[in-house]
Formats: structure tokens, C-alpha cells, sequence
């Protein structure tokens, strides 16, 4: 074991820490240990020095990772294979004979009106595996107890969990961002996006540089720090919610007739505009219920963090939509969606295994199948900011 006197740096530490000497420049390589991927040749003690060190303890990275993409679950079956959804037009309003009767004219009862029904069929699945191959008496001489050899186990386990659980996400986070895709290219067709807002990809900066002339030179960076321009947001994201209850046929890409009531309503916001809003905006304000966002799932990118957690990484979905369309979009700030319009169904999560008797060891194949679909004719909203 490697043992430094630091009572040098200590001594400078004190004098820094009490204000008796200006801060200086501090070695700490020999205070901090940042690990070995081995023991090195020189772990042995310090008194006859040719007794090799112990480990002491022993610490399993081993926690429960959550996830961070929105739940869009529905439900599953066993048998069969087709997602079929049916819905039915508003049928069209004819005149009141009531009030129109004419003497000596006929008036039928018995005219067959037919229900105008749609459906769709949805038949689609994608599926993966983690491998994991678990040995014991290969790895017996590694630990010292059956704890230390439990808590290893677990500690694999849960990171084919976590493994799990983050390529899940992914696949979640791309259902949406296709549905944001197909959305914004319904409105633009390929189009500038900083040309025009359309009804359902909606661009939050443009609405907001038509009614504001003075911010005619705004980034999509400096407005999601700006308070003015935050409050502009907010109002039109709480006005779309409100206009989302009404039937319309304005606010899905296959124009029919839907409306969300709130109860049905999914809203995901990207946390750097949330975290904006909350600390521009309701920090400093005494009636925050009139500047506050609606309730929502917050997630910290779209589809990626790039390597600087940059808001022109974060808020970006760069896709080849289901039908074919590329669509490459930046400063997305938020979707809005019935829950119909989206979700993952008939999920099948399960372990498959087998015991190698030569090797004297276990596979373990931890499989996943589930159906992710996109309905264009539910109601569905994108805000971004170009």
C-alpha cells in the first residue's frame, strides 16, 4: 500500500482555507486515488514489506436505472397479432322535414343511412436480446464469502437491466420522434422551417418575431432563456391544449374529425425549456399559476445528447420518417399528443436460458418484442423554435 505524508499541502490548505495566503496552484496527485484496473506489484505492507496487501472491501457498481423517456405503454394479449383500431366519421346534419310538411306529400321513414367506419390495421413488432453468460465455480477464487458472490451476480443482473431499460428508452423516444417528424413534414413539405408556423408543427420563435418586430434577431438559444419570449411560449402551449378539446380535423396529419380532453392528454416538454421557464419566469413572479407550464414528462434530449449536452443536440430529431420523408429538425421544444396517437403494445419481456455442461457455465438470453405505432389520425402537436 502507497502511504504519502501530506502535511505540506496541508499546511498550505490551512492558510488558504483561512484567508492567510492567496490561493495557489495545489498537487493532489498523491492525496486523491482515481484506481487501477490491477493491483500493481507493489501492494505489500508496510512493516516487513513482502506480505502482499488484502482487499478490505469490496463495492459493486449496482444501482437501479429508471429510464428518463415517457411512459406510452398500453396493453398486451396472447394470442394473435394485429393492433386493429376503428373509428367512426361525424355523420352530416339534413334538413328538418318537421317544419317543412307539405299537404298530399310522402314522407319516408325508411331510408338506410350508413355509417361512414375506418380502421387500420397495425402489425408491426421489433425485438432485441442481451446476452449474459454466468459461470460460479470459475470465479469462486475472486471473493471471499457467499455475500461478496451474491452481490457480484446482482450486480450483472442489473446491468443487463439497466441495459434494458436504456434501449427500451431509445426505441420509445423514437416513436415519438417519428410521430414529430411525419407531423413537421405534413405542415412544411420540406419547406424552410423558419419561413412560417404551420397548425400542427408549430414554430414558437417565428409566431413570436411576428408579433414582437423588436425581435427580429433572436436565436433559437438566446429564447429560451428570454422571459418575454417564455411567457409567449407558455401562453400558446396552455392556448393549444385548450383548443386541443374541441373537435377539430386541424391537428392530426390524416385530417380527421378528433378531439383530446385533458384527462386524455400526453405533453412532453424538453427539460432545458422547462428548467428556462422555471427559473426566468416563476422565480420572480407572485402569481406563477398564470406563467406556469402545463404538467408534463420532461426529457433531456430528443434523440441524443451529442457530446456537449448543446441545445442544438438536444432539441434536434434527424430521422427517415415510417413513410419515407427525411426530416432534419432543430430547437424542439415540446409535443403535444392524444393517447391514441402513439404507443408501445403487446409487450413480451422474458429470459430464455441453457447450461453448457463442457464449459460448466449458464447463457442467459434476456429478450424483448413489442409493437410501436404511430396512428396519424390521432391528434398530435410539435413546438420548436427556427
Amino acid at each position: 500500500m502507497q502511504v504519502s505524508q501530506v502535511y505540506q499541502l496541508l499546511n498550505t490548505v490551512t492558510q488558504e482555507v483561512l484567508g492567510e495566503s492567496a490561493v495557489v496552484a495545489e498537487d493532489l496527485s498523491n492525496v486523491v486515488d482515481i484506481g487501477e484496473a490491477f493491483v500493481n506489484q507493489n501492494a505489500v505492507d508496510n512493516y516487513v514489506r513482502s506480505l502482499s496487501d488484502h482487499i478490505g472491501k469490496m463495492v459493486f457498481v449496482d444501482r437501479v436505472y429508471r429510464g428518463s423517456a415517457p411512459s406510452v405503454l398500453m396493453d398486451g394479449w396472447e394470442f394473435g397479432s394485429i393492433l386493429q383500431k376503428v373509428s367512426a366519421s361525424l355523420p352530416e346534419a339534413e334538413e328538418n322535414e318537421s317544419w317543412e310538411l307539405v299537404d298530399g306529400a310522402s314522407y319516408d321513414p325508411n331510408i338506410f343511412t350508413k355509417p361512414q367506419v375506418q380502421q387500420k390495421f397495425f402489425n408491426k413488432r421489433v425485438t432485441f436480446e442481451v446476452p449474459l453468460s454466468i459461470t460460479r465455480r470459475q470465479v469462486l477464487s475472486a471473493f471471499s464469502n457467499a455475500t461478496q458472490l451474491n452481490a457480484f451476480y446482482s450486480m450483472l443482473y442489473n446491468s443487463v437491466d439497466r441495459s434494458m431499460t436504456i434501449k427500451i428508452d431509445g426505441l420509445v423516444m423514437r416513436t415519438i420522434n417519428n410521430m414529430a417528424g411525419e407531423t413537421v413534414y405534413a405542415d412544411y413539405q420540406g419547406s424552410d422551417l423558419n419561413t412560417k408556423s404551420g397548425v400542427r408543427a408549430i414554430n414558437l420563435l417565428y409566431e413570436y418575431k411576428q408579433a414582437n418586430t423588436s425581435a427580429a434577431e433572436m436565436t433559437a438559444e438566446e429564447a429560451v432563456k428570454d422571459p418575454d419570449f417564455l411567457r409567449f411560449a407558455v401562453n400558446r402551449m396552455t392556448v393549444q391544449i385548450d383548443r386541443l378539446k374541441v373537435m377539430s380535423s386541424l391537428f392530426n396529419v390524416g385530417g380527421q374529425d378528433r378531439f383530446t380532453p385533458e384527462d386524455m392528454l400526453h405533453v412532453v416538454l424538453l427539460s432545458d425549456f422547462v428548467r428556462g421557464a422555471d427559473t426566468y419566469l416563476q422565480s420572480d413572479t407572485f402569481h406563477d399559476q398564470y406563467t406556469a407550464l402545463p404538467n408534463a414528462d420532461t426529457v433531456p434530449y430528443w434523440q441524443g445528447s451529442g457530446e456537449t449536452y448543446d441545445f442544438s443536440s438536444i432539441s434536434s430529431v434527424n430521422i427517415k420518417t415510417a413513410s419515407g420523408n427525411d426530416v432534419s429538425i432543430s430547437g424542439v421544444l415540446g409535443v403535444m399528443f392524444d393517447r391514441d396517437a402513439l404507443g408501445v403494445s403487446n409487450v413480451d419481456r422474458r429470459v430464455t436460458s441453457n447450461y453448457n455442461p463442457k464449459g460448466e457455465f449458464y447463457n442467459y438470453w434476456y429478450k424483448f418484442d413489442a409493437g410501436y405505432f404511430n396512428d396519424l389520425n390521432e391528434n398530435f402537436v410539435v413546438f420548436f423554435v427556427a
